[in-house]
């Protein structure tokens, strides 16, 4: 074969061919289908995870209405309470220079 698109060709088909075998074969088509005792274990788990994640999402909605009736508290205190002291005006003060001279 001398023609530079026929190897490119035969290149593409046999790396097409390689990829769709190891698809193929990393599917595992021919395996058997799972017994009986993993798939009940893997529902029963299944069951599990749901009933602890409905019990997860209980405590965290309780903890969100805590938080927020905590946050109405805190900002109705905050809205209540009398307005902070102004803070005191800065002062500059400007010094003669320090100069020290000795003779020894």
């Amino acid at each position: 074969m001398t023609s530079h698109t026929g190897r490119l060709y035969t290149l593409a088909l046999a790396l097409l061919v390689f990829f769709l075998a190891w698809a193929a074969f990393a599917a595992r088509p021919w395996s058997r289908t799972a017994n009986g005792a993993s798939v009940k274990a893997l529902a029963a788990r299944e069951q599990r995870l749901h009933r602890q994640s409905l019990a997860v999402q209980r405590i965290v909605t309780r903890r969100w209405a805590v938080y927020r009736a905590q946050l109405r508290h805190r900002r109705a205190l905050n809205a209540a309470a009398p307005a902070p002291a102004p803070a005191p005006s800065v002062r500059v003060v400007t010094l003669p220079p320090l100069t020290i001279t000795r003779t020894s």
